[in-house]
Formats: C-alpha cells, sequence, structure tokens
C-alpha cells in the first residue's frame, strides 16, 4: 500500500477566526489520537487536496509536524457542499502495531451478464465496507465482482466477500452488496397498463358522443350544434310584439265604445228640446 507524505504546521489561530485561514489558502486541521492530546494544526489547501483526492480515508499518510513523523488516518472531514471543499479536517494518528477500524468503498468489477442480456438491471443497496486491519494493511477498497449474476433477483451479500490478507469484514453479513432487479417494476407497469386504459376510455366516450343520432345521418360539428341549439331556443320564445298589438287594440276598443256613447246622450237631448 503506497504512502502519502504530507508536512503541517502548528495553528495558532482558533474559533471563529478560521476563516481567515480558508481566505489565504491554508486549511485548519487537528491531529488526535490514541494517548495523544488533540493538536491544532494547519496546512497548505491544494496540497491537502492533492493527497486526499488519491489518499481519502483509508489511505496511510506519514503527517510531519515539527520534525516528527506521526501516521495517520484522514477523519471527520468537513465539506461545504454548495462550493464542494474541504472547510476541515483531522488527523488520526495510529500505532502500526494496532489495528484500527475504519470503512472502505466497494468497487463493482466486471459487468453482469444479466444486464448484458437486457434481462435486468444491477442494483447496489451498500456502498462501502466496515472493516479492521492494522494500518499498512489497509486496502483502497472491497471489488465485488458481478459477472456470474444472470437473472433477476440474484444478488451477492457481504458474508460471501473476503477481504485481503489481514482484514476483517465487520459490515452485517447478511446485507445485500448488489443485486439484479427488474428492467420494469411491477408497480411501474400497473401504472403504465393503468394509464393506457384511461385513455382508451376517454377515446370511446369522445367516439360515442360524436356518434350520429339517427342511421345516414351526418354528426354536426361542436359549433354547428352550438348554433342549432341556439336557434331553437330563440324560436321557443314567446312573441312579444303581437301581443303588446292586441292590447293596444283592445285599448283603443274601449276607447272607440265610451265615444260612441256620447253621441248617443247628445241626441237625446235633441229630442227632448220642443
Amino acid at each position: 500500500m503506497r504512502k502519502h507524505k504530507l508536512k503541517v504546521e502548528k495553528r495558532t489561530v482558533l474559533g471563529k477566526k478560521v476563516k481567515m485561514l480558508r481566505k489565504e489558502g491554508i486549511l485548519p486541521a487537528n491531529i488526535y489520537g490514541k494517548g495523544i492530546k488533540s493538536i491544532a494544526v494547519q496546512v497548505p489547501y491544494k496540497e491537502f487536496e492533492k493527497v486526499f483526492k488519491e489518499a481519502r480515508e483509508t489511505g496511510l499518510i506519514d503527517v510531519e509536524i515539527d520534525g516528527q513523523v506521526k501516521p495517520s488516518l484522514i477523519h471527520n472531514v468537513q465539506i461545504n457542499h454548495y462550493k464542494n471543499t474541504v472547510l476541515h479536517a483531522d488527523f488520526y494518528s495510529v500505532d502500526l502495531k494496532e489495528k484500527v477500524k475504519t470503512t472502505v468503498p466497494i468497487k463493482i468489477v466486471g459487468e453482469a451478464k444479466a444486464v448484458v442480456d437486457k434481462i435486468g438491471l444491477l442494483l447496489q443497496p451498500l456502498s462501502e465496507l466496515e472493516i479492521e486491519a492494522l494500518p499498512e494493511d489497509l486496502p483502497e477498497n472491497i471489488e465485488v465482482n458481478v459477472e456470474h449474476l444472470t437473472a433477476v433477483n440474484e444478488q451477492v451479500t457481504v458474508n460471501s466477500l473476503k477481504g485481503p490478507k489481514g482484514v476483517t469484514i465487520l459490515t452485517d453479513p447478511s446485507q445485500v452488496v448488489v443485486k439484479i432487479g427488474e428492467l420494469v417494476s411491477k408497480e411501474a407497469q400497473a401504472q403504465a397498463v393503468a394509464e393506457a386504459q384511461a385513455v382508451e376510455a376517454a377515446k370511446a366516450a369522445t367516439a360515442e358522443a360524436a356518434a350520429p343520432t339517427a342511421e345516414g345521418a351526418k354528426p354536426e360539428a361542436p359549433k354547428e350544434a352550438a348554433k342549432a341549439a341556439t336557434e331553437a331556443k330563440a324560436e321557443k320564445k314567446p312573441v312579444e310584439a303581437p301581443l303588446r298589438q292586441d292590447s293596444a287594440k283592445a285599448s283603443s276598443g274601449k276607447q272607440g265604445s265610451s265615444g260612441q256613447a256620447k253621441p248617443t246622450s247628445e241626441s237625446a237631448k235633441d229630442q227632448q228640446k220642443p
């Protein structure tokens, strides 16, 4: 396993003032470990970034401070996810003769036959494993070969994995690492069928509404049907003008009757004269 080297300095800037260090391209950090009092340190950000990309949290690093070398692992990395930058990190000083516990990533090797044959999809519920080993025996990752997976529901569990020499896997043996899943889930398939049926039902309803009412009759266009309905309503309305004319005639008739009564009374008076 390759060793990395990183030189750090003791840090006097503490608390919220470390923001000034970050602006100057310096990363605040700490060194701690079994039987070691925590030491505040600082390191050029670019140098730390270069080492961290290669070592991650399982690579052994020789951290040099005041002329002393402390074999360490990078722990507790705080990241600004918005800027994708490291805000703070710890160096866990280890004893090369004592085993340590840490997590390592799982690396998928090969391509599942079920995927190649387009039978299913490769699912990976587990992405890392907890292991125990001497610092110098820590692997960068644990490889999992998936080429033998040929059918849906075939899987690889933790208990089928073998770590490198000197490495003990501590993760629950019953956990599933990778599995072949269906190309389309049953839920998604049922939903697709339901949606298709709804579309067909809507088409049938539309066709039924547009069908002719009498044999040989042509279905009316929506606009023409609406126009015909409006005209039909207009024809059903009572004609008010003639009624008003009848009323006017009736009124004039009354007036005419009263007009004829007056001449009769006047002729009667003439008859009474000598």
